[in-house]
């Protein structure tokens, strides 16, 4: 029994044989962009701020449908490990945001948000822009960035605490604490590219940790799949580890989370989402 996880029970003799076939996760990465109608953001976007004065991120939406598809699906929350599938305890996205040194200078720094059952897309937007703001701070370190310059604040340091990490990690006996500082071991990382103008990339699933999900959003770019050029769609790449699920497990899992950003209103009750969950 690891920290973060139990052993996935009840899989076929082909799942239980494709980590060790392929025994890392480079070797088990699918690519794939699935688009969004960015006009059905915007509406839902303006007219929530419009009705209630709640300001709700484009990021925040995409989270929201993925993490509410993830409670129907939840073997989109597994993670390999030492050959093995585990079922996380927990879920959580982590992702890189920028913030502003004591100087005025951008930096980088990694969180981690957690998200319950009874989350809905509000919710997980005040979770987000909480964490954005706490964040945001130039005084502010999160434990994250402190076990970082604690790390590098010794010669050699960083290759024993990340060897040791590993190892204890590939046979379940890395800390809990531990976990929760490593960005890496995350249900889903994700990086809203938009942001900065940018268009979506196949970002890796790291080798360290457990992130079995990646995804990229991308700036919004014209609907040549329709002809209409006036109007717009959200690009999102995946990048997955194909070992975590069946291909036939992701399509229905896509299918949901597609639902959700069709009709991001449906992501704001509470019951209907645990109900759907349980």
């Amino acid at each position: 029994m690891r920290a973060d996880g139990k052993r996935t029970k009840g899989l076929s003799a082909i799942e239980r044989a494709t980590p060790y076939i392929m025994s890392k996760r480079v070797d088990a990465q699918n690519y794939v962009t699935e688009y969004v109608d960015e006009e059905i953001i915007k509406d839902y976007i303006r007219a929530v701020r419009r009705e209630k004065g709640i300001r709700v991120t484009r990021m925040a939406v995409v989270i929201a449908a993925y993490y509410l598809a993830a409670l129907q699906h939840p073997y989109i929350n597994r993670f390999v490990m030492n050959g093995h599938v585990y079922d996380r305890n927990h879920f959580c996205v982590s992702f890189v945001m920028l913030k502003s040194d004591a100087n005025g200078r951008g930096t980088q720094t990694t969180v981690k948000v957690y998200f319950k059952p009874e989350d809905n897309i509000f919710t997980i937007n005040q979770k987000i822009n909480e964490m954005i703001e706490e964040n945001s701070r130039p005084a502010t370190k999160n434990n994250t960035d402190k076990f970082a310059a604690f790390m590098f604040s010794v010669p050699f340091l960083p290759n024993l605490v990340v060897g040791f990490a590993k190892l204890l990690d590939k046979f379940g006996l890395l800390p809990r604490f531990i976990i929760d500082l490593s960005p890496f071991h995350t249900s889903m990382f994700i990086t809203n590219l938009a942001s900065i103008n940018t268009t979506h990339i196949y970002h890796h699933v790291y080798e360290f940790g457990t992130t079995s999900v990646f995804l990229s959003v991308g700036k919004s770019i014209p609907n040549y799949f329709t002809g209409h050029l006036d109007k717009k769609v959200m690009p999102i790449s995946v990048v997955m580890d194909e070992r975590i699920c069946t291909g036939h497990d992701y399509a229905l899992f896509n299918k949901t989370m597609q639902r959700y950003l069709r009709n991001p209103q449906s992501m704001e009750r509470q019951e209907t989402v645990v109900a759907a969950a349980e």
